[in-house]
C-alpha cells in the first residue's frame, strides 16, 4: 500500500533556510537557501516513502489562529528573516507545480492540515507518514501513521510510532495533548502546570488517563482552566479544510520550468532529470 505523505512545509523551510548557507541566491540576487533546500528535501522524500500522493501543509503567518487569540503569549517572541519569509511566500507554488497538493487557510496552522490529511487517510483504510520536526505531531502516531523526524537534514529519517512515542514521553500517542498542558511548551511558550515536568507529567498521565481525569480527582484545582486551555492549544484540528487528495504523479516538467524562471538552472535540471526516470 502506497502512504500518503504529509509534510508539515513551514518545519522543512525553516530548517533547509537555516541549514544552507545564505549565500545561495537566485535571479536578481534574491534569497533562494529555503527553496533549494525545501524542494531537495521534498524529492527525497518522495523518492524514498514512494507515496500515493503528497499534501504540504502550511501556516498563515500574517493572521492568528484561535490558539492565539485564546492565548496571548503562544509563540511570542518568534521573529522570522524577512529574506525566509520572502521564500516562504513562493513554496506553495512549488508544491503545486511539482503536482503535490497544499494545504492552507487562514485560523489553522500546518500541523492542523496534517492532522486533518492523517484522520482523512486512516478513514479510508490508508496509511500515512507525516514528514516534521514538530513533536506535537506525536499525538499522530499510530498504526497506521509514522511520523518522519529529521534528523540530519531529511538525509536521516527517525521513524516515529506508538512504541518511540511511548519511548520518549512515557505516555500514548492520544495523551500527548494532555502531557504538553502539564509539562509546557517553551516553543510555543506553553508553561505548564507548576512544578511539573516531563516525568511527573507522564508519571500523572500513568494514574490518571486523560488531563480531565486529573482535575476531575482535584489534581491542579487554582489552575485547571489553565491547563484545558494549554491543552486545547496543544490538540491538532482535524477539521483544517483540505484539497482533494487523489493519487498524484509528479509534473517534473512544470517544477522545471518554474524553478528556471525563478534563476534556479541547477535545480530546474535536477528536476527535469526525473524526466527520463
Amino acid at each position: 500500500m502506497r502512504p500518503l505523505l504529509v509534510v508539515d512545509g513551514d518545519s522543512l523551510a525553516h530548517r533547509a533556510y537555516h541549514g544552507l548557507p545564505k549565500t545561495l541566491r537566485r535571479a536578481e540576487g534574491r534569497p533562494a537557501g529555503a527553496i533549494i533546500g525545501f524542494a531537495n528535501m521534498l524529492v527525497r522524500l518522495w523518492q524514498s516513502e514512494q507515496p500515493r500522493a503528497v499534501l504540504v501543509g502550511w501556516d498563515t503567518l500574517e493572521v492568528p489562529t484561535y490558539r492565539h487569540e485564546a492565548f496571548d503569549g503562544y509563540q511570542g517572541g518568534r521573529e522570522f528573516d524577512d529574506e525566509l519569509l520572502e521564500q516562504l511566500a513562493l513554496l506553495p507554488e512549488l508544491v503545486a507545480a511539482l503536482g503535490f497538493a497544499n494545504g492552507k487557510g487562514a485560523g489553522y496552522e500546518a500541523d492542523d492540515f496534517l492532522a486533518a490529511a492523517v484522520a482523512g487517510e486512516e478513514a479510508r483504510g490508508g496509511e500515512a507518514v507525516v514528514a516534521t520536526s514538530d513533536r506535537d505531531s506525536f499525538q499522530l502516531a499510530s498504526e497506521r501513521t509514522t511520523i518522519l523526524q529529521p534528523v540530519r537534514g531529511v538525509s536521516e529519517l527517525a521513524r516515529i510510532g506508538p512504541a518511540e512515542v511511548r519511548e520518549r514521553y512515557g505516555v500514548e500517542p492520544e495523551q500527548v495533548p494532555d502531557f504538553i498542558a502539564l509539562r509546557g511548551d517553551p516553543s510555543d511558550r506553553l508553561p505548564g502546570a507548576a512544578g511539573v515536568g516531563p516525568k511527573k507529567a507522564a508519571d500523572i498521565l500513568r494514574q490518571y488517563p486523560t488531563l480531565e481525569d486529573a482535575l476531575a480527582a482535584g489534581r491542579f484545582s487554582a489552575e485547571a482552566e489553565d491547563l484545558r486551555l494549554y491543552r486545547r492549544i496543544a490538540a491538532l484540528d482535524a477539521s483544517a479544510p483540505l484539497p482533494p487528495l487523489h493519487d498524484q504523479k509528479p509534473t517534473w516538467a512544470e517544477a522545471s520550468a518554474l524553478t528556471g524562471r525563478w534563476g534556479l538552472g541547477q535545480l530546474a535540471g535536477r528536476l527535469e532529470g526525473f524526466l527520463t526516470e
